[in-house]
């Protein structure tokens, strides 16, 4: 039973790294085939939902601990 990490932490770094490679390789080839200035807006909108989904999140995460009654103060 010793190996087995080794055996699956090996598989999940090799899967991981080609799913990496092709993520990577993919939107490279995106990007020179519709331009860098339209795949620069498409990233600050992402980042933008991103951010603004965390923020969601973040208040719904502390409006519920209030309502449960948790204390959230240091």
């Amino acid at each position: 039973m010793d190996w087995v990490p080794f055996v699956f932490g090996t598989i999940k770094v090799v899967a991981l790294g080609t799913g990496m490679f092709f993520a990577i390789k993919w939107h490279y080839d995106q990007g020179k085939k519709i331009g860098m200035r339209a795949v620069l807006r498409a990233s600050a909108k992402m980042v933008a939902i991103f951010v603004l989904a965390v923020v969601v999140l973040g208040a719904v995460t502390f409006g519920l601990a209030s309502m449960l009654g948790l204390d959230l103060s240091y």
